[in-house]
């Protein structure tokens, strides 16, 4: 569900103000077995390998700048998925819903090192409460960013530090809300003769709504698409 159009380009848009044109209820929900720990790791073990990550050529026209992000799972009794409210005063996507991650440096030995480092940037997630167990298709946005969603488990007894110049806030959702393909709504919007289409999963926790929308719920899409396969 992507075009060219760049929404943030478009004067006064306001994703929370498109119409929702429909939810993909037809769709079955996946159960718990579905997307537990071994449940998941099967299925990368199974799945044909995700191509290797492309490295950053400066000498590129218009090159793709490379990202990770890290899609983590935490294992509580109903397992959860690890998100962060961005910062209202960043200069690019501020104040959205996103996975933590970040572009990916020259130092960083793989895309999940450079994933890990990221997640421990942001909110202060130690590596050693992290199990990688494999990557998601990779998404390019309009913003000229590739990004490589990297799928991991997270201990429980993880600790939370966040960095306030980053993040606002990181909440948990429960994958039985984001693995329901009734809670992905789509919004369509037609711009200047181009259409673009994309998914969003409003979820209200602790009397606040957390609007999940655009490349994080496309990637959450993709989990599901990867999962009910």
């Amino acid at each position: 569900m992507t075009t060219s159009m760049v929404l943030s380009k478009i004067p006064g848009f306001d994703p929370l103000k498109v119409p929702v044109i429909g939810t993909d209820d037809h769709l079955r929900a996946l159960k718990a077995h579905e997307y537990s720990a071994s449940a998941i790791l099967q299925k990368f073990q199974s799945s044909h390998p995700v191509p290797p990550q492309t490295h950053f050529d400066p000498n590129l026209e218009d090159p793709k700048r490379e990202a990770a992000v890290l899609v983590g799972l935490v294992l509580r009794r109903e397992v959860t998925l690890l998100l962060t409210q961005r910062a209202a005063h960043l200069h690019t996507h501020s104040g959205q819903v996103a996975f933590p991650g970040g572009k990916i440096d020259p130092q960083d030995e793989s895309v999940e090192a450079a994933a890990l480092r990221e997640a421990n940037e942001e909110v202060g997630l130690d590596a050693r409460h992290v199990q990688i167990l494999g990557r998601l298709a990779v998404l390019e946005t309009g913003t000229a960013f590739r990004i490589t969603p990297v799928v991991a488990l997270i201990d429980p007894m993880h600790e939370i530090n966040f960095n306030a110049n980053e993040v606002a806030h990181v909440f948990e959702v429960p994958m039985s809300f984001l693995m329901n393909p009734s809670n992905h709504r789509k919004h369509r919007l037609d711009h200047e003769g181009q259409t673009r289409e994309w998914y969003s999963m409003p979820y209200q926790v602790d009397g606040q709504e957390h609007f999940i929308w655009g490349v994080t719920a496309s990637m959450i899409r993709n989990f599901y698409t990867f999962l009910s396969a």
